[in-house]
C-alpha cells in the first residue's frame, strides 16, 4: 500500500494548506499531481523533501526537448543484445574447437530478451508502489510526449520494449507522481484530465519569511526584513526575469557569515546582486532605478 498520509510539509519545506490537500487528494486517488506557477515556487521541491521526510525512493525524470517515452518508462539495449548474441556463437565455436575458456556476457542470457531490457525512471517508480516519480517541467516536452503518457497514466501499466514483461500497479499501490509545468506551453486538454492539478502563487512577504526562516533560523530579523523588501522591490520593476525563492535564499546564504550591520549595508549596496539579477539588460536597468531614486530600498536604519 502505498503511503497515503496527510502531508504538509517538512523543517525544510513550507507545503501550503491548499498544495497539500491537492497532493493527499492525488495520492489517495491514485493520480498524478501536476503543480503549474512561474519558477521558484517550490514545485520542484516538494516531492524532493516529500521522499526524504517519508524515506521513499525518488525517481527523478527532468524533461526536454528531446524528450521520448522510451526514455522515460524503458528502452532495449539492442547493442548489448547483439554483442551477446555474437559471444554465444562464439563460444560455440570455441566449444567446437576444444576450447575450454569462454567469453562472457555478464549473465546475461540472449534468450531472455527481459535481461535487455533498461528500465527508466517510470518502469523503476511503477514496480515500487511505495515511492515518488517527479516529471520535471513537462511543459519542455515535445508535443506528443505528454500525449504518449495518457495510456500508462489511465491504466497505471507500462508494457517492456521487446521482452513484452507488464508493470503495474492498482489505484491503491500507485507511486506519488509529482508532474511540474512552467506553463511554457500549454498542455494537452486529456492529459490535465487524468490529472489533480494545482496552482502554487508566488509566495507573499510573510509566507516568504516563514520559508526563509525554515532554510535560515538563526538570520536577523532585520537583514530579512531589509532583504525582502530589496526582493519584492525589484519583482515589482518589471524586470525581464524576476528573482525567485531559490535565489533570495542563495543571496542571505552569502549574508549569513556577516554581521547583521554589514549584512544590511552589503544587501543596500547590491552585494551580490548577481544572485538575484540574470540578465545584462536587468542589470541596466536597475542601476537606472538607483540612480534616480534615492529611496529605492527603503527605510530601514543601519543601526
Amino acid at each position: 500500500m502505498a503511503e497515503t498520509s496527510h502531508w504538509t510539509g517538512s523543517n525544510k519545506y513550507l507545503c501550503d494548506p491548499a498544495l497539500a490537500q491537492a497532493f493527499h487528494m492525488a495520492r489517495t486517488l491514485g493520480m498524478p499531481l501536476l503543480i503549474e506557477g512561474e519558477p521558484g515556487t517550490g514545485k520542484t521541491e516538494l516531492p524532493i523533501h516529500y521522499a526524504k521526510d517519508r524515506g521513499l525512493d525518488l525517481e527523478v525524470y527532468p524533461v526536454g526537448s528531446k524528450s521520448t517515452v522510451e526514455q522515460f518508462v524503458a528502452r532495449f539495449d539492442h547493442v548489448k543484445y547483439l554483442r551477446d548474441s555474437q559471444i554465444e556463437i562464439l563460444n560455440a565455436q570455441r566449444e567446437e574447437k576444444g576450447l575450454e575458456s569462454k567469453l562472457t556476457t555478464g549473465g546475461r542470457n540472449p534468450e531472455a530478451l527481459g535481461d535487455y531490457v533498461v528500465k527508466g525512471p517510470a518502469a523503476k517508480a511503477y514496480s515500487k508502489p511505495n515511492s515518488v516519480l517527479l516529471i520535471d517541467e513537462i511543459d519542455k516536452a515535445p508535443r506528443e510526449f505528454p500525449n504518449d503518457l495518457l495510456y500508462a497514466l489511465s491504466h497505471r501499466k507500462f508494457i517492456m520494449p521487446e521482452s513484452d514483461e507488464v508493470i503495474e500497479v492498482s489505484e491503491e499501490d500507485m507511486p506519488a507522481i509529482i508532474i511540474t509545468s512552467n506553463r511554457e506551453q500549454e498542455l494537452p486538454t486529456a492529459f490535465k484530465g487524468r490529472c489533480i492539478y494545482h496552482y502554487i502563487d508566488f509566495p507573499d512577504q510573510e509566507t516568504m519569511t516563514k520559508i526563509i526562516d525554515k532554510h535560515h533560523p538563526n538570520l536577523d530579523e532585520k537583514v530579512v526584513s531589509v532583504a525582502l523588501d530589496v526582493f519584492y522591490h525589484l519583482r515589482r520593476i518589471g524586470l525581464e526575469r524576476a528573482p525567485t525563492t531559490r535565489e533570495i535564499l542563495n543571496w542571505l546564504k552569502y549574508m549569513h557569515s556577516m554581521t547583521p550591520k554589514e549584512a544590511i549595508e552589503n544587501i543596500k549596496g547590491l552585494a551580490g546582486i548577481g544572485a538575484l539579477i540574470k540578465t545584462q539588460a536587468d542589470m541596466e536597468k536597475v542601476s537606472r532605478l538607483i540612480g534616480a531614486d534615492d529611496s529605492f530600498f527603503g527605510s530601514h536604519n543601519l543601526n
